[in-house]
């Protein structure tokens, strides 16, 4: 069984195949009180390397889109529904995803955020428990029950997805800001303020 200190995985081989080629587990970063908590897939090769969700392309999309807003990534708590990245930077099997529910929940239980954002496909329909129409519903919000509560999920495109499709970057920043506006964080959008 995997063993976790508040909100940090130390050991876990719940996931044989993960476990064996990952170089870490990868934990999420940030206050362990933020308001807004973002949740991504699982950590690729950027992230196995340097033991950090989002830090490669898609981590400075999101940063740009952060900043935008008026926040910055110190501000925000990130983290990802598989904390160790499946060979070859394929999905998460649905098994992984389940060995690693707990944990996810434990995170959210423990740092109670005003809203979830989940980055993508994956988590959109980890949390939602549905299939979920990425692009139609970003920045859409849905009440759900998670880890024992309902919260406030807010469905977003991947960052990377506006590396692909600049025209998902509108998307996306739109989607960072209604996060920001909802908790109340970061810099008044100058939108509709005419």
């Amino acid at each position: 069984m995997g063993e976790m200190e508040d909100l940090e995985v130390v050991e876990c081989t719940r996931c044989p195949g993960l476990a064996e080629c990952r170089s870490r587990i990868v934990n999420g970063v940030g206050p362990a009180d933020a308001d807004l908590l973002f949740v991504g897939e699982g950590p690729g090769a950027n992230e196995d390397d340097q033991g950090e969700p989002f830090v490669g392309r898609s981590g400075t999309v999101l940063d740009d889109a952060l900043r935008t807003a008026g926040l910055a990534r110190a501000d925000v708590r990130i983290t990802n529904c598989v904390r160790c990245r499946p060979p070859d930077n394929r999905d998460p099997r649905r098994e992984e995803l389940a060995n690693c529910r707990e944990y996810l929940d434990r995170e959210i239980d423990a740092v109670d955020p005003t809203v979830i954002v989940t980055l993508g496909k994956v988590p959109s329909e980890h949390l939602l428990d549905r299939d979920v129409a990425v692009t139609g519903e970003a920045g859409d919000t849905f009440d759900c029950p998670i880890a024992g509560e309902t919260r406030t999920v807010m469905v977003s495109v991947h960052p990377a997805a506006t590396l692909y499709d600049r025209s998902q970057e509108t998307t996306f920043e739109g989607t960072i800001q209604r996060a920001a506006d909802l908790t109340g964080a970061g810099g008044q959008s100058t939108l509709g303020s005419f």
